[in-house]
C-alpha cells in the first residue's frame, strides 16, 4: 500500500529507499522538504494525490518520509514511522556516529519488509476491535476527591500512600460563639485557626468602626447640563458650516502640500523597527532556565554523590531532549505567544514543529531546556517571516513598462481594514520614484468610495503637480460610478492604461466578508478575468484567530471559484493599522504563516509617508520579550 519510504540525512544525502508503484520519488519529497521542513512545519502534506508524513531523528540528523495514495486511510502509519526509526538507529547507530561513513552500506530490506508486516497486521486488528468506553473508575474524575481540589497558598501538598491528600475538619468557636468548621493538614490546624481568628478581628473591629453614610441632600444633585456648540445652532450660522459654497465641481484641491510628507521614499522603504515594553523579561527567563536545569539536567553540583568523575561527566553534553523535558518550556511559549496575538492554532503548530525538530538532540555544554528551546523557536519565527521569494515591485514595474504593457495590482480584504488608504500610500510611494499610476474606482458598492479615491488623487497631484514631470499628470482615477460591474471597469481601466501608457493600474475593491459567497464569487471573477501581476490582501495588525480564517477563506474561494488551472491566490499581504498593537505583532506570524506569503508593505500611520517594510528580525524580538 506504500508508494514510497525514503531515509535521507538533512544534507541531502539518501540513505535508503523503498519505492512501490510510485517511481519517480524526488517531486513529492522535494515539495515537502520546501514546503513542511524547511518552513518549520509539522504534520502530513499533500503532493498530486499523495499524502507524506515524515519524522526527523535530531541525533543523527536523519529525516524519516512515507508517501502514500491520500484517498487511504492507513491507521498505522504513525506507529510504523516510530518503528522504522527505531530498528534504522539501533541497527547502524555505530556507522551513523562516523564521521567519513560510507553511504552504500545501508541494507534494510529484510527489517522494512519485516516492520511493515507487523503494522499492517496491527492496523487490521485495530479496525476489527469494538470501541469500548472507559469505565467511571478508569476516568481521571474518579480520582478527584474533594480534598484534592483544595489548594492553600504557602502549604506543601503532601500526600498519603493512596496518592490522596489527608485532610482533617476541626471545629473551633470563634468570639461570637458560632462553630466555624476549619480545614488542617499535617499539624498545620493551629497555624490556620490562629489566622482565623485575627481574621474575624478585624472583621469585627471595621464593622464597629464603620460609620452610616448620610444620604446626599436634594440641594447637592447636579442635573445634566446642556452641551455649549462653537455655533450655537442657530438658523444664522449655517451658511458657516457650508465648505463647499461658490466652488465648481472640476476645481482643483487648494491642498497646501507640507514638507514632512515630500520626498522621503524614493526607492526602497525603510524598515519597521519595533520596541518593545513587555513584562516577559530576560531575568524571568534566567530564572526558569536555572530551575529548569536544576530539576531536569542533573547538573553535577547539587548531586550528594558521585564523587570527581561524575563532575566532569555532567560538563559533557550528553543529554537527549524528549518531548516531556521540553513540555514545560513550551506550554509556557504557547501562552506567551498567544498573549501576543499570535492565533491559537498557529502557537500550538509552532510549538509542535520545534518539539519535532529538537526530540533526541543533544544539549550542549551549558545550555539548558528552555533557552535551546527558545531559540530554536526565535530562528522559526525569522525564517517564516523573512520572504521566500524575491519581493521588488519597482524592478517588476519597470520591466512591465519596457514590454509596453502597465503593471497591475489588485486590493481585496474584508470592511474597514484601510484598502483604500494604503493603495493611496502605496500610490505615493510609486509616483515618489518617478511611476504614473492609474487608479481604478472598482468599489461600486460603499457610498462615498469614489469620492475618497478622489480626493486622494487631488491631494497626490498637489504633491507632484505636472509642472515637475514635464506636463506628465502623476495620478488619474478611472470610474464609473455605482452599482456596475466590478470586473468590466477593471478591465476598462487596464485597457485605457495600455493605450495611455500609464505605468501602473492599481485596482481597489469592494470590502467583503469571508463567509459572502456572492461577493467572493465576484472577486475571484475580477481576478480570473484580468490576471493582475499581484493580488494582495490587506489585513489589520489587530486580529488574531480572525486573520487564520479570513486568509484561509479568501485563498480557498479564489482557488474554488475560478476555473483556471492553476487559479491566481493571494501573492502578498498588506498589514495595516500596525501602530496601535505596541509589541503585539502575533498578527504577522499567524498571516504568513497560513499563506506562506510575504508582508510586502506595512501601514504604520495616516500620513502618505506611513508605510513600511517588515523588519522580521525587531518583530520577532519584540514578540518573544
Amino acid at each position: 500500500m506504500l508508494d514510497l519510504f525514503t531515509i535521507f540525512t538533512k544534507g541531502g544525502i539518501v540513505l535508503w529507499c523503498f519505492r512501490g508503484t510510485n517511481q519517480f520519488f524526488a517531486p513529492p519529497v522535494n515539495a515537502l522538504i520546501r514546503s513542511v521542513i524547511l518552513q518549520e512545519r509539522s504534520g502530513s502534506y499533500d503532493h498530486d494525490g499523495l499524502s507524506l508524513q515524515f519524522k526527523l531523528d535530531n541525533e543523527f540528523e536523519l529525516v524519516f518520509v512515507v508517501a502514500f495514495q491520500k484517498i487511504l486511510q492507513l491507521s498505522y502509519i504513525d506507529k510504523f514511522l516510530s518503528d522504522v526509526h527505531l530498528e534504522f538507529r539501533d541497527k547502524y547507530k555505530n556507522d551513523l556516529r562516523v564521521e567519513n561513513r560510507n553511504y552504500s552500506n545501508y541494507d534494510f530490506q529484510q527489517e522494512f519488509n519485516r516492520l511493515l508486516e507487523q503494522a499492517e497486521k496491527w492496523g487490521r486488528l485495530q479496525a476489527t476491535l469494538p470501541k469500548q468506553m472507559r469505565s467511571f473508575e478508569e476516568s481521571h474524575k474518579s480520582k478527584k476527591t474533594v480534598s484534592s481540589m483544595i489548594e492553600r497558598k504557602g502549604e506543601q501538598k503532601s500526600t498519603s500512600s493512596g496518592g490522596k491528600k489527608s485532610v482533617k475538619i476541626v471545629e473551633n468557636k470563634s468570639k461570637e460563639g458560632q462553630e466555624v468548621p476549619s480545614i488542617g493538614m499535617n499539624g498545620n490546624d493551629d497555624i490556620i485557626l490562629e489566622n482565623r481568628k485575627k481574621m474575624m478581628e478585624k472583621l469585627t473591629k471595621k464593622s464597629k468602626g464603620d460609620k452610616p453614610k448620610s444620604p446626599k441632600s436634594p440641594s447637592q444633585k447636579s442635573g445634566k447640563q446642556m452641551r455649549v456648540w462653537d455655533l450655537g445652532g442657530n438658523v444664522k450660522d449655517l451658511p458657516n458650516l457650508d465648505r463647499c459654497k461658490d466652488k465648481p465641481e472640476d476645481i482643483k484641491s487648494d491642498f497646501t502640500p507640507s514638507n514632512e510628507m515630500i520626498g522621503t521614499m524614493k526607492g526602497g522603504i525603510q524598515d519597521l523597527e519595533v520596541e518593545s515594553d513587555s513584562d516577559y523579561s530576560e531575568d524571568d527567563d534566567e530564572e526558569e532556565m536555572i530551575a529548569q536545569s536544576m530539576s531536569r539536567q542533573s547538573a553535577p553540583f547539587v548531586k550528594k554523590s558521585g564523587g570527581m568523575l561524575s563532575l566532569f561527566r555532567g560538563l559533557v553534553g550528553s543529554k537527549n531532549l524528549t518531548r516531556g523535558d521540553m513540555q514545560s518550556a513550551l506550554d509556557k511559549l504557547r501562552d506567551h505567544l498567544i498573549a501576543k496575538n499570535v492565533a491559537a492554532d498557529i502557537s500550538q503548530k509552532l510549538c509542535e514543529s520545534v518539539a519535532v525538530k529538537l526530540e533526541g538532540k543533544v544539549l550542549g555544554t551549558f545550555d539548558t531546556i528552555t533557552s535551546t528551546v527558545k531559540n530554536t523557536l526565535t530562528e522559526a519565527l525569522v525564517q517564516i517571516l523573512s520572504p521566500k521569494r524575491r519581493v521588488d515591485i519597482l524592478r517588476d514595474c519597470l520591466e512591465a513598462k519596457k514590454s509596453k504593457r502597465p503593471y497591475v495590482m489588485s486590493f481585496c480584504g474584508v470592511n474597514g481594514v484601510g484598502k483604500s488608504t494604503n493603495l493611496a500610500k502605496i500610490c505615493f510611494w510609486l509616483i515618489e520614484n518617478n511611476l504614473n499610476v492609474l487608479i481604478a474606482a472598482c468599489d461600486t458598492f460603499r457610498a462615498g468610495a469614489v469620492e475618497q479615491l478622489r480626493t486622494h488623487m487631488r491631494h497626490l497631484n498637489a504633491l507632484h503637480p505636472a509642472e515637475k514631470h514635464a506636463g506628465r499628470e502623476m495620478v488619474q482615477l478611472y470610474e464609473k460610478g455605482y452599482g456596475k460591474d466590478a470586473a468590466g471597469i477593471a478591465m476598462e481601466a487596464i485597457r485605457y492604461a495600455k493605450e495611455s501608457t500609464i505605468d501602473v493600474v492599481l485596482i481597489d475593491t469592494a470590502g467583503r466578508m469571508q463567509d459572502n459567497e456572492p461577493l467572493m464569487r465576484a472577486l475571484a471573477k475580477l481576478i480570473k478575468v484580468n490576471e493582475p501581476d499581484l493580488v494582495l490582501f490587506v489585513g489589520e495588525a489587530l486580529v488574531g484567530n480572525e486573520a487564520v480564517d479570513q486568509l484561509v477563506k479568501f485563498n480557498q474561494a479564489l482557488a474554488d471559484y475560478s476555473a483556471n488551472e492553476n487559479p491566481h491566490i493571494i501573492d502578498g499581504i498588506v498589514l495595516t493599522k500596525f501602530d496601535t498593537i505596541d509589541d503585539k505583532v502575533g498578527a504577522a506570524i499567524s498571516m504568513t504563516y497560513i499563506t506562506g506569503q510575504p508582508i510586502v508593505f506595512v501601514g504604520t500611520g495616516q500620513t502618505y509617508t506611513d508605510l513600511k517594510k517588515l523588519n522580521a528580525k525587531a518583530v520577532v524580538h519584540a514578540l518573544m520579550k
